[in-house]
């Protein structure tokens, strides 16, 4: 390979290593996980994660199993945590299915139940 192609080779390396880690640095951590000292590698397993989804393994080593999950939230009118286990009814849905952590969340429940008064936390 001729020095100057090794160069450019090198040089654009360089630079898309450096923009995936760019891309990461670029979508916050909201401030509770923040806050509580987490970084892109205690959820996504990867230094510097672009597009990899969080292990839903993940969530349950703070936040508890599924079980745990729907006796903290077994006050609320509506358990998003705890849905019916009948035939046909949807769910249960992974972690991430409704907490974003760079995005705004969303409740899988209310693409059927418009009327439940839920919101998901970040």
């Amino acid at each position: 390979m001729r020095p100057g192609a090794l160069a450019a080779f090198v040089l654009i390396s360089a630079s898309l290593v450096g923009g995936s880690g760019l891309a990461a640095a670029t979508r916050p951590l909201p401030s509770k996980h923040a806050k509580s000292g987490l970084s892109c590698y205690d959820c996504h397993h990867q230094e510097n994660p672009t597009q990899a989804a969080v292990p839903e393994d993940s969530c349950m080593v703070c936040h508890g199993d599924p079980v745990a999950m729907a006796a903290y939230t077994r006050h609320l009118p509506v358990n998003p945590h705890d849905p019916p286990k009948k035939a046909g009814h949807p769910g249960p849905f992974s972690c991430t299915e409704c907490h974003h952590q760079h995005r705004a969340p969303e409740v899988k429940c209310l693409e059927c139940h418009a009327d439940f008064k839920l919101k998901a936390p970040l």
